[in-house]
C-alpha cells in the first residue's frame, strides 16, 4: 500500500484555506510539548488502535510525527481500517519547521 503523503509548504497552504485538513499528531506527549501545530488531535500512536474508532473516517487527515516515520506507520494503519483521505506529513514537524515556521523547535 503506497503512503499519500503532503510536504509541510502544501499543509501550510491547505491549513490557511477554506477547509483545512484535520491534524492527527502521533507522537509522546513529551514531543508535543516541544512543538506543536494548533488544533492537533494528539493520540500517540502506541495508542492509535486504542483510539482509530473515535476518529472520523470521512474526515481528511493528516498525519504528524517527528521526522515522517511513526506518522507514515500510522497513514498506512488507518488506511487499513478504512479512512480514505489520510495523508503522512512527509519530513514531519522538523520538515515543517525547516520549511514553513523557523521558530518552531526542532529535536
Amino acid at each position: 500500500m503506497v503512503v499519500p503523503e503532503i510536504d509541510a509548504r502544501t499543509l501550510a497552504a491547505e491549513l490557511a484555506g477554506e477547509n483545512p485538513p484535520r491534524l492527527l499528531d502521533v507522537r509522546e506527549p513529551d514531543e508535543l510539548a516541544i512543538s506543536r501545530l494548533p488544533d492537533v488531535v494528539h493520540v500517540p500512536l502506541t495508542q492509535l488502535g486504542q483510539a482509530a474508532p473515535t476518529l472520523d473516517r470521512g474526515a481528511n487527515w493528516v498525519v504528524v510525527c517527528r521526522s515522517g516515520g511513526r506518522s507514515a506507520q500510522a497513514t498506512t494503519y488507518l488506511q487499513g481500517l478504512g479512512f480514505t483521505n489520510v495523508r503522512n506529513l512527509s519530513r514531519g514537524m522538523n520538515g515543517y519547521a525547516k520549511e514553513v515556521d523557523r521558530t518552531m523547535k526542532m529535536y
